[in-house]
């Protein structure tokens, strides 16, 4: 296996990222940002109609790697704003943009930024034994990396709360049941499901699924009437696509449809 803190392949039409720094539980460096900020303009430059992400080992992403931050000196402010705006809220901003559906294989623990990292993706499945820490508070930091947004809309103001100011760890079945992720799955299935999802997806109208992700994003924060505005404007695209006439077409000749993605 490659070296590289970010492994990329290409599998039945979907790009699958794995954050690859097994020995430190994938911890985010400045080479790992730089690798995902690659793959994830790749994927869809390639042709990519869907993104699967993982880990390699025994974690998922244990945030921030602190060993590659140096503590301030006597005197010294460390910004920590620098992280933020130059790594983290590029990369979730990235995923949220872009118009192809991101699983994300949650396959082991998910701490810090790296649980920010994985709430970003549409569909988010978990492995029996993985575990959800919003770990910020262990020294002293706020959540970030979208964690602040995400949670109290996923699970609720109290829940959101007792997560960020505790730091206590969330199971994966218990994350399933709060509507945290999609589902939890035993160990050994988890790659065999999301590999199987995401090729599921790449093969769906892609088209459409990237114009339904826009209209997610927006009704976390729209009005009713503003929603129902967006959907009939979104529903106009839709409907000048191929894969919509490809399947009107199928349902009405009684066959699966072959889908594009345009």
């Amino acid at each position: 296996m490659s070296n590289a803190p970010v492994l990329y392949a290409v599998r039945d039409g979907y790009a699958e990222i794995t954050l690859n720094r097994p020995d430190s539980l994938n911890s985010f460096t400045a080479e790992m940002h730089a690798g995902l900020r690659d793959s994830f303009e790749r994927a869809p430059a390639e042709g990519a109609r869907a993104i699967l992400v993982t880990g390699a080992g025994r974690g998922f992403c244990a945030g921030q790697d602190l060993t590659e931050r140096k503590l301030p000196a006597p005197g010294e402010v460390l910004d920590l704003r620098v992280f933020l705006r130059e790594r983290y809220n590029p990369l979730i901003k990235r995923m949220r943009e872009l118009p192809l559906p991101i699983v994300v294989a949650v396959n082991g623990v998910a701490a810090g930024a790296g649980m920010g990292f994985a709430l970003a993706g549409d569909i988010v499945l978990a492995a029996r034994s993985a575990k959800f820490i919003q770990a910020f508070i262990k020294i002293g930091l706020v959540p970030d990396a979208g964690s602040t947004y995400w949670l109290p809309r996923l699970v609720g103001p109290v829940r959101a709360r007792a997560l960020a100011m505790t730091g206590d760890a969330l199971s994966a079945d218990d994350a399933a049941a709060w509507g945290l992720v999609w589902k939890s799955v035993d160990d050994d299935k988890l790659m065999p499901e999301a590999r199987a999802l995401a090729a599921r997806l790449a093969a769906s109208p892609t088209a459409a699924q990237g114009l339904t992700k826009q209209l997610m994003n927006a009704s976390l924060d729209n009005a009713l009437a503003a929603q129902l505005d967006l959907e009939r404007d979104t529903q106009f695209m839709a409907g000048h696509t191929k894969d919509y006439l490809e399947g009107v077409k199928a349902f009405r000749e009684k066959r699966a449809p072959k889908f594009e993605g345009k």
